[in-house]
C-alpha cells in the first residue's frame, strides 16, 4: 500500500481519512445507539404502514427472546430468512443478530434444489417465509437440518385491516399463495407474543463473530456462504455514514427508497445497514415477482 495514500485528496470535503471499526462491537451496538437516539423517528415503511426505531427496537428484541428462550438457539447458531422486502425483514434480523445468531439471506424465488443446498450448508437450524414461498420450505424440509419454522404474511405487520386485506388478496385473489402443511409451524406474530412474555438474556456478541452466511449467486457453480463478521459490516457502516455526513444529510432524517431486495448484498448494506445501523429504509409497496 503506498504510504502517501493519493487517493485522499479524491475524497470529498469532510469524508475523514479514517474510521474507527471498533467504535461499536456489534452491528447490534449500533442498532441500540440509533433506536435510543431516533426512538421516535420513522425507521422503515412499507405498503404505508411505518414502524419507528422503538418499535423495531421492542420488536426486534420480542423475537431474539423467542429465538433464544423459546427455540433455545445457542449463539452462531445459523438462521435463514427467506422473505421480499417488507416489514418482517428487519424485525427478524435485528433479533437473530441480538440473539447473537447468524443470519442466513435466502433468495424467496430458489428453486427446492437450491434452497436445500443454501440450507443444509449453512447449516441453518431455523427459517422465517412469507407464506408465497412456504411450499417450497415443505418439499426440501425432511432433507434439511431445520428444527423450526416460522411463517408469515406479506400482510402480517400491517395492522387490521389492511394487513388481512392484503393477505385475502394475495392468496385469494391474485393467487400467489400456493397451499402448504409444515407441521409445527409457527406463525411470526405468534413468535413475537412468546418473545414478549420472555427475558431477552445479555448476549456478550464479539467483533469477530460470523454476522451474516451471505450466499453468492452460484452462476458459477453452487452458491457460496461469505462470512461477514460484525466488524466487518461496522466497518462499512462507519464508511457509508462519513459518507453521508459530507454530504450534509441530517441524521435521522434520511430516506432511501429500497427498491432493491434486502436479502441481496448491495441493499442489505447500502439501504438497510448503512444510516446508523438501523437506516431509514422506506420500500416501495413490493410484490414477489
Amino acid at each position: 500500500m503506498n504510504p502517501d495514500r493519493p487517493w485522499l485528496q479524491s475524497y470529498p470535503q469532510g469524508v475523514p481519512a479514517e474510521i474507527d471499526p471498533d467504535e461499536y462491537r456489534s452491528i447490534a451496538a449500533v442498532f441500540a445507539a440509533s433506536a435510543s437516539k431516533y426512538a421516535d423517528r420513522p425507521a422503515y415503511r412499507n405498503f404505508g404502514k411505518t414502524l419507528s426505531y422503538a418499535e423495531v427496537d421492542a420488536l426486534s428484541a420480542q423475537f431474539a427472546a423467542y429465538l433464544l428462550g423459546e427455540l433455545g438457539l445457542k449463539k452462531g447458531d445459523r438462521v435463514a430468512l427467506m422473505m421480499p422486502n417488507c416489514l418482517q425483514y428487519p424485525i427478524a434480523t435485528f433479533g437473530v443478530l441480538r440473539a447473537g445468531l447468524t443470519a442466513v439471506n435466502v433468495n424467496p424465488l430458489y428453486t427446492a434444489r437450491e434452497l436445500r443446498h443454501q440450507l443444509v450448508d449453512a447449516g441453518a437450524a431455523a427459517i422465517v417465509v412469507v407464506d408465497n414461498f412456504g411450499h417450497t420450505v415443505q418439499e426440501v424440509l425432511a432433507d434439511t437440518p431445520l428444527k423450526q419454522v416460522i411463517t408469515t404474511g406479506l400482510g402480517d405487520m400491517l395492522g387490521f385491516p389492511k394487513g388481512s386485506i392484503v393477505n385475502f388478496v394475495l392468496k385469494y385473489v391474485k393467487k400467489m399463495v400456493p397451499d402448504y402443511d409444515i407441521p409445527g409451524a409457527v406463525r411470526f406474530r405468534e413468535a413475537l407474543a412468546t418473545g414478549r412474555r420472555l427475558a431477552l438474556p445479555q448476549v456478550d456478541i464479539d467483533p469477530g463473530d460470523v454476522a451474516f452466511l451471505q450466499y453468492t449467486g452460484g452462476t458459477t457453480g453452487v452458491a457460496k456462504g461469505a462470512m461477514l463478521t460484525h466488524r466487518n459490516l461496522v466497518a462499512n457502516m462507519q464508511q457509508a455514514s462519513a459518507l453521508l455526513a459530507a454530504n450534509e444529510l441530517e441524521p435521522g432524517k434520511e430516506v432511501i427508497v429500497t427498491a432493491l431486495p434486502l436479502y441481496h448484498i448491495f441493499a442489505l448494506t447500502a439501504n438497510g445497514l448503512s444510516l446508523h445501523g438501523a437506516g431509514r429504509a422506506e420500500s416501495p409497496d413490493h410484490q414477489p415477482a
